[in-house]
C-alpha cells in the first residue's frame, strides 16, 4: 500500500485536504569548494561514545559525493574505521596529527585543531 502524504524533516505526515499533494524541497547542495578554499576543522571528541575517542573534520562545503571521497582517503590514511554523518567525517580514534599533515601535504588550507 503507498502512501498518498509522505512525510518530510519538517514533519508534515497528514493533510486534510484531498488534493494536497506535498511537493519535498529541491535538494540543492553547494558546489564543492577548491581544497585551498576549504576550512576545516580538525577536534577530538568523546561524547556519547562511551568514552572512545574519535577525530572529527567538520566546515567542508561541496557535495555529498566528494565528502564521502575525502572521507574514504582520510580513513585510508589513518588506517582506521570512520563514517560520515551531518557534513562530517568521523574517523575513529585519536588522529588529529595524521589528519592534519595529510590536509596540508593535498593543499587543504591551515586547519585548526579545536
Amino acid at each position: 500500500m503507498s502512501k498518498k502524504n509522505k512525510a518530510d524533516i519538517n514533519g508534515f505526515v497528514y493533510s486534510t485536504n484531498p488534493d494536497f499533494s506535498f511537493q519535498p524541497d529541491e535538494n540543492n547542495e553547494a558546489e564543492t569548494l577548491q581544497p585551498p578554499q576549504q576550512k576545516l576543522k580538525i577536534r577530538l571528541d568523546t561524547k556519547h561514545r562511551a568514552g572512545k575517542s574519535v577525530t572529527l573534520v567538520e566546515n567542508f562545503i561541496g557535495k555529498t559525493n566528494d565528502l564521502e571521497e575525502l572521507g574514504k582517503k582520510l580513513k585510508n590514511v589513518c588506517g582506521t574505521g570512520g563514517s560520515i554523518k551531518d557534513f562530517m567525517v568521523i574517523i575513529q580514534g585519536d588522529q588529529q596529527e595524521k589528519i592534519l599533515q595529510w590536509l596540508l601535504k593535498n593543499s587543504y588550507r591551515q586547519s585548526r585543531k579545536i
